[in-house]
């Protein structure tokens, strides 16, 4: 008698985009360096945590075919996923620069305030940069989980995964995704834009009567 086959069905997949334009480097990193100038002027770099945050860059009218193709690929991604995307419009909740020096890094976390969807730019990184960290979002699993069979492999005992990003690199995600980076071990400085997207309706303007 034969036995029954085990049908597995994966359901509540965790996405993560990415996507290489490096044309934008020589636009965006010399803005990048101006903010990253002007940031230090008012705060100086921390020697526990040497990493330079800038102030918002949502409305540099240099950055605009930049800006563009960002919050483009923000409803693409929201509409293939599912998502009704008829009346909304993707803005940004907040664009900054990071850089990044030896010994830097950042901590497990995830975006809220109304961001849905989170995303970087990669703008330079050096031998031995800070990796980029994803967490497993289901902190249920995590309480229920337990020792990897092999944790060089990816499988659905994984909790999470690391990879070096490069020059003029995007990377798309969900902002419930729990996203870090590991110890920078450079001499030289990471660099990269950070940015959150939000949602807002748009209610299209009713038909003014004309006045004669």
């Amino acid at each position: 008698m034969d036995q029954p086959q085990l049908d597995t069905s994966l359901y509540f997949a965790t996405p993560l985009y990415s996507l290489v334009r490096s044309d934008f480097a020589s636009t965006v990193t010399p803005i990048f360096d101006e903010y990253v100038a002007k940031s230090l002027q008012i705060t100086p770099m921390n020697d526990l945590h040497p990493s330079v945050m800038t102030t918002d860059m949502s409305q540099d009218a240099r950055l605009k075919d930049f800006h563009s193709f960002i919050l483009g690929t923000a409803y693409n991604i929201l509409t293939a996923q599912g998502y009704k995307m008829d009346n909304q419009v993707p803005y940004f909740h907040s664009i900054w620069g990071q850089e990044h020096h030896k010994t830097s890094d950042m901590a497990e976390h995830v975006h809220n305030d109304g961001v849905h969807l989170v995303g970087f730019y990669f703008l330079d990184c050096p031998e031995n940069s800070s990796p980029m960290v994803i967490h497993d979002p289901r902190y249920g699993k995590r309480q229920a989980s337990f020792p990897e069979a092999d944790i060089r492999q990816i499988t659905h005992a994984t909790s999470m995964v690391s990879f070096p990003p490069q020059q003029g690199m995007f990377v798309f995600a969900n902002s419930w995704l729990p996203h870090a980076f590991g110890r920078h071990a450079s001499d030289k400085p990471f660099k990269f834009i950070h940015f959150n997207i939000s949602l807002q309706q748009f209610v299209p303007q009713a038909n003014q009567p004309t006045i004669i």
